[in-house]
């Protein structure tokens, strides 16, 4: 789910911890397009709080997701795009606020104090039970790394991971792979954070760890001084993708996504990319 990159720059990343999140599905939450050349005018927005628009994320906000553990600097990927996606909308940088939702809390089910939720949240079904997604503004490979040296630092294929020890966040889409895609002979280690993990493969208790590829970069560029991407796990067919998370039936859905996907269209999400992510040095497993 998180599965909570080398920044441009290795050197700027400060501290990761999250990966992805659940199953993934490519669509949005199925809200009604909205209609009308106005309908999604900043004084039509059904938004918490008049003029503003409230967004949610965790604490610490890490890279490159963020910057600096400062959502509001517009600096990171998720940052940067939900600026693009409120100036979208019409909101100056000084309209967007910002509120810490814990990363498990944005969709469960119930009423949000925020208007949308950006925090590596991966898009599912079972998730759109309980709340409404945007397209996908991230589109997500799941990667294992470890340690230079390991056992399974020169595998070639998904067969040469079976007997490692693996781990990977709890409740995450990074923790589904490893079950369903790898499936370990050995039960998969579990850890509240991508953090503790990190800390886990440091002293040797796991060989590696799954996790999504920006995640991977980071940890093996900024948080290991021997980390290693061993490589993307196979495309299961299906895109795992990262959306804005909304309130189930929330008005705005519609024009979320309707900005999430001409950003896409205009090469906004592409550049954004180049500049905070990349996807070199991560050969794929057979």
């Amino acid at each position: 789910m998180r599965t909570r990159a080398v920044v441009v720059g290795v050197a700027v990343l400060a501290a990761v911890g999250l990966g992805a999140c659940a199953p993934e599905d490519n669509n949005s939450s199925g809200s009604s397009t909205p209609s009308g050349a106005d309908a999604c005018a900043k004084d039509k927005l059904a938004v918490k709080t008049a003029g503003t628009l409230t967004v949610g994320t965790d604490k610490p906000a890490y890279e490159p997701w963020f910057s600096d553990n400062n959502p509001s600097n517009g600096k990171g990927y998720e940052s940067a795009v939900t600026y693009a996606v409120a100036k979208k909308l019409g909101f100056e940088q000084a309209d967007v606020k910002w509120l810490t939702v814990q990363f498990n809390t944005a969709f469960a089910p119930g009423t949000k104090k925020f208007d949308l939720d950006v925090n590596q949240v991966s898009i599912s079904e079972d998730r759109r039970k309980a709340v409404d997604f945007s397209s996908g503004y991230y589109d997500v490979r799941q990667t294992v790394i470890t340690t230079a040296g390991s056992k399974i630092a020169n595998a070639k294929s998904v067969a040469e991971l079976v007997d490692a020890k693996l781990g990977a966040q709890v409740g995450t889409t990074s923790y589904t792979a490893l079950r369903d895609q790898v499936k370990p002979k050995q039960t998969p280690a579990v850890f509240d954070t991508n953090d503790l993990a990190v800390q886990a493969l440091k002293n040797k208790q796991i060989d590696g760890i799954v996790v999504d590829l920006p995640t991977a970069f980071y940890m093996t560029g900024a948080q290991l001084d021997n980390g290693k991407i061993v490589g993307q796990l196979p495309s299961t067919g299906t895109t795992e993708q990262f959306g804005f998370v909304l309130e189930k039936g929330s008005k705005l859905t519609g024009c979320i996504t309707q900005a999430v996907d001409a950003l896409k269209a205009d090469g906004t999400l592409a550049n954004l990319q180049k500049q905070y992510l990349t996807e070199s040095g991560a050969p794929e497993l057979s």
